[in-house]
This record gives C-alpha cells, sequence and structure tokens, in this order.
C-alpha cells in the first residue's frame, strides 16, 4: 500500500462489505498494516459474518448486526494483546468477511462411469449429473481448513474439491439405495437428499454444508438402453392373438369408409378373412402338436375334406393362403379378377384365374372387361 493508502487508513471508521460478486466466499477487509482504529463501526449484514484474526489466530465471530469495535466487544482480542485498561490505541487485526448464503450455481458431474450392481441387469456402468447449492455454516473451520489467509476466496477454488467429494459418495449411495435400475428416474429426489445428508456431514470439518442436492439425469449405457427398448416394444405388441383382431378390425373399418360403398365393405371383409387365415397359418407351426385321440370303438363318420389352399398376386405381392369361400369374396369384392395370378400346391407355376377351372367358375356371371374402344 502507498502513502494515500496509509492516510485514507487513518480516517477510515467503517469497516463493512457489500459484495459485488456471486461467486466470492470469503473477504479480507484491506487496512494498512491491518491497523482497526479503536472505536471503529463494524457493520456485518445479512448473510454475512465478521471474522477477527489476530496473529494468525482467530479472536472473534461476529454475526449480522452493527458494533463498534472496544476492547468490551473483543473480550479474546483484548485478552491477546494485553489490553486490560481500554487505551484508544489502533489494534491490528485482520478482518474476514465470510459469505453465508447458499451458492446455487454449482455444478457436478461422472467424468467416468460409476460401476453399480443391479438385480436385474447384473453390473451396469452408469453416468449421471446436476447440481447442489453450498453454504458456510462455521466461518472459523473454512478460514482454518480451506480459506487460510487468501485474501478472495471464491466458489472456484471448492467447487472442484466437492465435485470429486460428490463423485466418490455417489456410487455408494445408489448401491445402498436398493433401487431397482428402472426405477432410478422415480427414485432421484429420495437418493438426492440422502446424498445430500451424507455430503453435509463429510464437508462439517471444512464448516461447509449441502443444503440441496438434485440429480437431473442418470444414463445408462447404450446397450442396456438397447435391451430396455426391445423389452419396451414386446410389452406393448402384448398378446399377438388380440394385437392381430385389433389390426384386422382396423383394416375393415379403414375399408368400409371406402368411397366404392359396397366394393369397400367387400375389401373388408376379404381383408379381414385374410388376415385371420394368414395369422392362423403363421401360427401354426410354432403351435404345440395336439395329442392324438385314441381310436373310438365305434365306427364314426370320415373326417371332413381339407380345404383347398390358393395364393393370388395382387400388385407384384403375393395373398393368402385362402379357401375357396374366401376366393369367392375377393372376386366380389373385384380384387381377384379374371386376369389375376393363381397358385395352390401341386400347380407348376403361376396361371390367370381364367385359365384355372377351379378358380373360373367362381366369376359365374361376371362379365368380362369391355374390349378397348375405337
Amino acid at each position: 500500500m502507498g502513502l494515500m493508502d496509509r492516510i485514507r487508513g487513518e480516517f477510515i471508521d467503517i469497516v463493512e462489505w457489500t459484495d459485488d460478486s456471486r461467486d466470492t466466499i470469503v473477504w479480507r477487509f484491506p487496512r494498512y498494516e491491518n491497523e482497526i482504529k479503536m472505536g471503529a463501526k463494524l457493520i456485518v449484514r445479512e448473510s454475512q459474518v465478521a471474522v477477527f484474526v489476530n496473529e494468525g489466530q482467530i479472536a472473534d465471530v461476529f454475526t449480522p448486526g452493527t458494533y463498534t469495535l472496544e476492547t468490551q466487544n473483543l473480550p479474546l482480542l483484548a485478552t491477546l494483546k494485553g489490553w486490560k485498561y481500554g487505551f484508544h490505541s489502533p489494534f491490528k487485526a485482520e478482518v474476514y468477511f465470510v459469505t453465508t448464503r447458499q451458492f446455487t450455481d454449482m455444478k457436478w458431474g461422472t467424468q467416468n462411469p460409476v460401476i453399480v450392481r443391479d438385480a436385474e441387469f447384473g453390473m451396469v456402468r452408469l453416468r449421471a449429473f446436476g447440481a447442489f447449492a453450498a453454504r458456510v455454516v462455521d466461518p472459523a473451520a473454512l478460514l482454518r481448513e480451506l480459506a487460510g489467509t487468501d485474501p478472495q476466496f471464491r466458489t472456484e477454488e471448492v467447487q472442484e474439491y466437492l465435485r470429486q467429494l460428490i463423485v466418490g459418495r455417489l456410487s455408494n449411495a445408489l448401491a445402498t439405495a436398493g433401487v431397482p435400475m428402472l426405477d432410478l428416474a422415480t427414485r432421484q429426489d429420495e437418493i438426492g437428499a440422502r446424498l445430500a445428508g451424507v455430503l453435509t456431514e463429510e464437508l462439517a470439518s471444512v464448516g461447509i454444508a449441502v443444503p440441496k442436492f438434485i440429480i437431473e439425469n442418470i444414463s445408462l449405457p447404450p446397450e442396456v438402453e438397447a435391451a430396455i427398448d426391445t423389452r419396451s416394444r414386446m410389452g406393448i405388441a402384448g398378446n399377438l392373438d388380440q394385437y392381430t383382431q385389433f389390426q384386422a378390425a382396423n383394416a375393415i373399418g379403414d375399408a368400409a369408409r371406402n368411397p366404392g360403398g359396397g366394393a369397400g365393405e367387400g375389401l373388408g371383409l376379404g381383408l379381414g378373412m385374410a388376415m385371420g387365415q394368414r395369422m392362423a397359418a403363421g401360427l401354426a407351426p410354432q403351435q404345440a402338436p395336439a395329442p392324438v385321440p385314441a381310436p373310438a370303438p365305434a365306427a364314426g363318420p370320415p373326417p371332413l375334406p381339407q380345404q383347398e389352399q390358393w395364393f393370388i398376386g395382387v400388385g407384384g405381392a403375393q395373398q393368402g393362403p385362402y379357401d375357396s369361400a374366401a376366393l369367392a369374396g375377393l372376386v366380389g369384392a373385384g380384387t381377384l379378377n379374371r386376369t389375376t395370378l393363381v397358385w395352390q400346391n401341386g400347380m407348376s407355376g403361376w396361371l390367370p384365374a381364367e385359365q384355372v377351372p377351379e378358380v373360373n367358375r367362381l366369376f359365374g356371371s361376371v362379365p368380362p372387361p369391355l374390349p378397348p374402344q375405337a
């Protein structure tokens, strides 16, 4: 400090601090050679405390209020200095203002994955991030353990230490929470509150508390997320028979709304029958074989003949199988005409419907298409 600072120190009788930053935790009051006049006014605002340090030893701590600095207000400092008679010479002491408000802009995140054990997925790597609030609850401990003689102690100087402490406690909190992996999203508040208590207890020795701890997101590895997506799709499909009936009902409803009227109704009916038969045929190989019944002692009627199974080609795509009744419905709907390709087991290849006698007779009185007009 220069000559002007020394002269200014002789006249300044007010010791105070108005914080114009958002990240300062501790600020040391600047005085020439740390000389504070006897009788000076000390103003401590809300969310502040003032700590007097004499020769490296904490003398007194002042909470919010206005004080006149006399020996009766500084009994410990007076004892240390040997001022038993209250003379009015300046005394040397450092004054540190400590902010006690909450710092809410503290962020945290896991730089490396945290490995936890889950009952359903086994060993899982997790990443997480969020925010937390910190505040000073013991200014003397903070000065002794962290700030020291730093004239301006900021949050950036302690944030990395807090982040490392959080990550170190996160894995234990997740492992002992007993929460299944799929339920972590619904229990984040509970885990955050537990971590806030653990961190506050851990930081008590340095005078810091964590009143609020927020987990914004817990992310799983891509392969675990893919497995969850697969299981979700299976759950959405549910019962395959019900899903097929639902799809067929939608197809029939769409065809009924077709402006073609009766043709639309016939098409809807044909599609509904076709889908039912197709799904039945597709599911038949997956069903367990039915037990062979024991032969009846008395003679009975012979088994019914097996229905013919036909396939048709529409728009370059194969459809079927259909029985004769279903083919008749497709003829009535206009989906199957004389030029439509058809095939059944035993045929060497696809043929137009009019060249297959079994199918050609279904057209009955349906007229052929008109010849080209001149």
